[in-house]
C-alpha cells in the first residue's frame, strides 16, 4: 500500500511539474505574440487560459515560432465593390447601383456595355486607398487609353483594360483558359483578384443567355472551392459565392482572351489616384 502511495506520489509531482512548464511556455509565447502588436506592453497579469482560449494560444505560439502559417486574407466580402450597371436596379434603389447606367454612347446606355468598367471600378475601389464610380473609369479610359465607343461595340477591350489597370497601379496580365480545370484554380488561388468573361454559349449551368459577360471573382476558398462574385448585370447573383467550376466552364473561349488576374497594386505606381464619387449612387 505504501509503495503505491509513493508512486502515485510521484506521478501526482510529475503532473504538477509538467502543468507548471507548460503553462510557463503558453505565458512566454503569449507574451512574445502580444509584445509584437503593443511592444513593452506588460502581459504577465490575467491569463487564465482554458478550454478554445488555451487551444488558440497553443495555435499562436506554433504561428510565433514558425511551427505553421498564418492565413489571414487581407480584405474580406465587406470591403469588396462590386458596382451594378443597368437601369433597372438604379431605378429600384439597389445598393450598388447608380446613375452611370444613362451614360449613353454611341446609341448604347451604359447597362448595356458598362460590366468591363464596373469590374475595373471594382478593383480600383476595394485595392487602392481611393474611391471611383465606373463612369469615372470609363471618363478615364477615353482619355488615356485607345478606347473609343463604336456603335458595333461600347464595351473596353483587353487590351485597353489592362493598359488601363497598369496606369491605376496594378500589376496585371490577360490570360487565355487553361486545359485542366487545376491550373486555373491554382492560378485564381494565388492572385488578389481576376475579371472573367463569361459566356453561356459555353456553360449556361450559372449564366444564362449571356453572349459575353465581364464579372469579377476575389476571395478564393479553398475549402469550398468557390469565389466572391461582383456580377455588374445582376443584383441577385452580385455579391454571393458561386462555385469557381462555373466560373471555368462559362469563360468565353471565343474570345481573344478569356480573363485578367491581378497580382499586386502599388501607390507609388498609381498615375490616377482618384479620390471620390461625384455620381449620384446606392451606397450600401
Amino acid at each position: 500500500m505504501n509503495k503505491h502511495k509513493k508512486i502515485c506520489g510521484v506521478i501526482a509531482i510529475i503532473l504538477v511539474i509538467m502543468a507548471v512548464i507548460f503553462h510557463a511556455q503558453i505565458r512566454d509565447c503569449t507574451k512574445q505574440i502580444i509584445n509584437k502588436i503593443h511592444p513593452g506592453e506588460d502581459t504577465t497579469q490575467n491569463e487564465p487560459f482554458a478550454g478554445i482560449s488555451l487551444q488558440q494560444f497553443q495555435y499562436n505560439c506554433m504561428i510565433a515560432n514558425g511551427e505553421i502559417l498564418a492565413y489571414a486574407p487581407e480584405f474580406s466580402e465587406e470591403d469588396v465593390y462590386t458596382f451594378l450597371q443597368g437601369p433597372k436596379a438604379w431605378g429600384n434603389g439597389v445598393p450598388w447601383s447608380g446613375e452611370w447606367c444613362l451614360e449613353y454612347a454611341k446609341g448604347q446606355y451604359f447597362g448595356s456595355f458598362g460590366c468591363g468598367f464596373c469590374c475595373i471600378a471594382n478593383l480600383y475601389s476595394t485595392f487602392s486607398d481611393y474611391e471611383c464610380s465606373p463612369l469615372d473609369v470609363y471618363k478615364y479610359a477615353r482619355e488615356v487609353t485607345g478606347y473609343v465607343p463604336t456603335k458595333a461595340s461600347a464595351a473596353i477591350d483587353w487590351g485597353n483594360m489592362k493598359l488601363l489597370l497598369q496606369k491605376m497601379g496594378f500589376q496585371c496580365d490577360v490570360y487565355y483558359k487553361p486545359d485542366s480545370y487545376e491550373e486555373f484554380q491554382n492560378q485564381i488561388k494565388n492572385c488578389k483578384s481576376a475579371i472573367v468573361l463569361v459566356c453561356s454559349a459555353n456553360d449556361d449551368t450559372f449564366w444564362k443567355n449571356i453572349p459575353g459577360h465581364y464579372v469579377t471573382i476575389s476571395l478564393y476558398d479553398e475549402i469550398n472551392d468557390d469565389v466572391f462574385l461582383g456580377e455588374p448585370g445582376s443584383p441577385t447573383k452580385n455579391r454571393t459565392r458561386v462555385p469557381l467550376k462555373y466560373v471555368y466552364d462559362a469563360l468565353k473561349t471565343t474570345s481573344k482572351f478569356q480573363y485578367l488576374m491581378v497580382d499586386s497594386y502599388s501607390q507609388e505606381d498609381n498615375q490616377w489616384k482618384h479620390d471620390g464619387i461625384d455620381d449620384q449612387w446606392n451606397r450600401p
